[in-house]
């Protein structure tokens, strides 16, 4: 800074000095990437987010459609025991739609909350499949659930379920359009008798292509058919189909009910197992204590994989629950994901399941249990 004299005034050159035009172009390109990037934080995005959903205890109560408080499981025609503490089935909510799409910032956030998933949107909705269409199917996949649940708990304890393969839907202009009917029970193909979708599956590709004799039961009525299986096509390339949706129903010696609203897919089956096991035996399968557990189930007991493991775990421990039981097949995805004071035990059938609680309530030696371990 300099002074000078001028008519008895004392002036002082300006200090401030203009930053050069290469630096503001620089800041406004700054400023308006920001700008830009805030704008489109608030886009649709391609992806939906997972998140711990509701927990329910099995051997506790819910409320139905009236806003009445019932039994999660009732009995009805067979002998029930008192339980306690709980058998909890874990849920996962996806947050997002094909209508309803989450922004960029949405996922952003998400990113960093270990409790929360960011999944492509077509992975949850495929191609083409509405909200109400995905609900729909899981609906269905829940009803599927609960009757394997119970053909899979009654057949642990001894009793005949008598599985049998009924048809439940036809598809217009396959190959057993006008010869199968919806309502059919398959009971033999080519002679061979069937009781699970897998057994006739196997018998229809192995023809290649061959007329394949159905004996069925219609309306009480048994009777023979005949059905050419056609080539499928797409992602059934190199099998062959009739073109029939089937159901596994059984013939249980009494009735269990299950009531849960608003509750899709098969991932339930393994606790609703579970839960129908402490029902009808005496005492406290899980000793008094609170476990959850997550896996799909079949007639004969095996356990399944299921998806948003992880949110399942954080679902778990917030619920409070000391234990938990995951399927084998998700044991990749459980290893470095498990919330302090979890303990997880790995199981791949009912059996092991019912193994890991009789530990728990009798105080036993659990370190010598399976667990998800890496590798």
């Amino acid at each position: 800074m300099s002074l000078f004299e001028e008519g008895g005034v004392v002036v002082s050159e300006d200090p401030r000095r203009r930053l050069p035009r290469g630096t503001v172009a620089g800041v406004w390109a700054l400023v308006v990437a920001l700008l830009a990037l805030l704008g489109m934080s608030f886009l649709p995005s391609p992806y939906v987010i997972e998140q711990p959903g509701p927990v329910y205890n099995t051997l506790g109560e819910v409320t139905d459609a009236e806003g009445e408080s019932i039994p999660l499981i009732s009995v009805d025609g067979a002998q029930t025991y008192p339980t306690d503490g709980s058998l909890d089935l874990l849920t996962v909510q996806v947050v997002g739609s094909p209508e309803r799409r989450l922004s960029w910032l949405d996922v952003a956030l998400a990113w960093f909350d270990p409790t929360k998933a960011v999944v492509p949107i077509e992975t949850i909705y495929p191609t083409g499949q509405t909200s109400e269409q995905r609900s729909q199917q899981n609906a269905t996949l829940m009803i599927d659930s609960q009757q394997d649940a119970t053909a899979a708990a009654l057949q642990f304890l001894g009793h005949d379920v008598d599985p049998q393969l009924e048809i439940s839907g036809i598809l217009d202009g396959s190959a057993a359009g006008g010869v199968l009917e919806t309502g059919d029970i398959v009971l033999a193909a080519d002679d061979t008798p069937v009781t699970r979708l897998e057994d006739l599956r196997e018998i229809i590709n192995a023809g290649e292509g061959a007329p394949i004799s159905f004996r069925i039961d219609r309306d009480g009525t048994e009777r023979t058919v005949e059905v050419t299986p056609t080539a499928g096509t797409g992602e059934a390339a190199g099998t062959w189909q009739v073109g029939i949706s089937l159901l596994t129903v059984y013939d249980f010696p009494f009735d269990v009910s299950i009531e849960l609203n608003n509750v899709g897919g098969p991932s339930a089956g393994m606790m609703f197992a579970l839960g129908m096991i402490d029902t009808l035996t005496p005492g406290e399968l899980n000793g008094g204590a609170q476990v959850a557990g997550t896996g799909t189930i079949v007639a004969d007991g095996t356990v399944g994989a299921i998806g948003g493991i992880r949110q399942k775990l954080w679902g778990a421990a917030d619920a409070g629950a000391e234990y938990f039981l995951a399927p084998s097949a998700n044991c990749d995805e459980v290893v470095g994901h498990v919330p302090d004071g979890l303990q997880v035990f790995s199981v791949a059938t009912l059996d092991d399941a019912v193994a890991v609680l009789d530990a728990i309530a009798d105080e036993g030696d659990l370190a010598s249990l399976p667990v998800c371990a890496a590798g």
